[in-house]
C-alpha cells in the first residue's frame, strides 16, 4: 500500500529539524507552538494547520515540492538549499553572493 505524500510530512519535518541541529523543544519555541504539538505532528501523522506548516516550511528550509511532489526530488540537496537562502536575500546580499560565487568559480 503506497503512503499518501502527506503521511510523510512529520518524517520530513523530524529530518529536517534533525539536520538543522535543532531540539524539538528549540523548534517549538521559535514557531511558537508546544513541543507536545510538534511532536504529534513528526509522530503522529497529525496535520498541522496551514499557518503552523508555513512556519516549519520557512524556519527548516523545506521545499514545498519535498512535501507536495516527493516523486520529483532531485539528489542534488544542497543545491537546492543554497537557491531557497538566495530568495531570503535582499539585493545587496544578492550582489554580495554572486560576487563570492564568481570568486569561487574564477579560483577553480
Amino acid at each position: 500500500m503506497e503512503l499518501n505524500n502527506l503521511d510523510r510530512l512529520g518524517s520530513i519535518i523530524k529530518t529536517a529539524r534533525k539536520t538543522k541541529g535543532l531540539t524539538r523543544e528549540q523548534l517549538a519555541e521559535i514557531i511558537n507552538i508546544t513541543p507536545r504539538y510538534l511532536m504529534s505532528i513528526e509522530n503522529e501523522n497529525k496535520k498541522p494547520s496551514y499557518d503552523v506548516l508555513f512556519r516549519l516550511v520557512r524556519e527548516l528550509g523545506i521545499s514545498a515540492d519535498t512535501i507536495f511532489y516527493p516523486e520529483n526530488q532531485h539528489s542534488n540537496t544542497e543545491v537546492e538549499q543554497l537557491i531557497r537562502l538566495l530568495y531570503l536575500c535582499d539585493d545587496r546580499e544578492l550582489k554580495i553572493a554572486t560576487a563570492t560565487i564568481r570568486a569561487l568559480l574564477d579560483n577553480k
